[in-house]
């Protein structure tokens, strides 16, 4: 399945106050932790703003997908990456006139606020005395796109014996980065936008930046209330949800994430290398 570029357009926009119902419901929300600030955030508001609430599942997106899967239900799936969600329309649990783009992936280099080991490109990952970590790329959209990165610049063989760790959420990395168990990790732009006093956003050249990624959203097919979980993914894609993920540092517009990368592709797949 190729989501076309019609259904990243959120032309329906639903007046929450309007369809708040007299019992209050409960969505189950599966998504990657690539998203996990401002899913939170927009969460919180659809909350108070139709008096429903919302359980987050957060994990990494093959992960999501697949407690979805075993548990037969959730309402919501929002991956880090539309490979998954392709998965999830082959497997039947999604409902594909329900998918919206909800924010765009750039990679980026992350590393320690003041950048103390002068990282300013990929080539100084290999050096000595930087420690790296990605996340495990079997199961990590940032860490399948790290390795793609990494052999198209010719750097994984020298890269690779200074990665100290495959984490199993983007967001695990991060944290490896802020808390300084890391000097660096390969992953998204906003990162810095998660943790601006510990952590710096060191942008790739866009020759060397093959692929952005996408979040899409769609409402679940084991969905006991598709109508409400309808209405919280056209609030995400609203303008509303798009500004709470653009303070979080999210790129909303696929024209902004092509200046990072004029000629990327826009998701699709990559097949990792024998050996990682």
């Amino acid at each position: 399945m190729k989501i076309k570029p019609v259904m990243a357009i959120c032309t329906v926009v639903l007046i929450l106050s309007q369809r708040f119902t007299a019992e209050a419901e409960e969505l189950a929300l599966f998504a990657g932790a690539a998203s996990k600030p401002a899913t939170q955030e927009i969460v919180e508001l659809f909350e108070s703003k139709t008096g429903h609430s919302v359980r987050i599942y957060f994990g990494n997106s093959g992960n999501a997908l697949f407690q979805m899967k075993i548990a037969r239900r959730g309402d919501i799936y929002f991956p880090g990456s539309p490979d998954f969600m392709e998965q999830a329309n082959r497997e039947g649990l999604i409902i594909p006139e329900t998918i919206r783009i909800i924010a765009y992936l750039v990679p980026a280099i992350t590393v320690q606020r003041g950048n103390p080991k002068q990282i300013l490109s990929l080539r100084d990952l290999a050096r000595s005395d930087v420690r790296v970590a990605i996340g495990n790329p079997y199961t990590v959209i940032a860490g399948r796109y790290a390795v793609e990165i990494l052999e198209r610049a010719k750097l994984a063989a020298e890269v690779r014996p200074r990665i100290v760790g495959y984490t199993e959420t983007v967001e695990k990395a991060v944290s490896l980065v802020a808390m300084k168990g890391v000097d660096a990790i390969v992953g998204w732009q906003m990162h810095e936008s998660w943790n601006p006093e510990n952590i710096l956003t060191v942008l790739l050249p866009p020759e060397q930046i093959s692929r952005i990624s996408y979040m899409p959203m769609a409402v679940s097919s084991l969905s006991e209330n598709v109508e409400l979980a309808v209405q919280f993914v056209e609030y995400a894609c609203s303008g509303e949800g798009k500004r709470i993920f653009e303070k979080w540092g999210y790129v909303t517009r696929e024209e902004d994430a092509r200046r990072y990368a004029p000629d990327a592709v826009l998701g699709g797949d990559y097949t990792l290398p024998e050996g990682w």
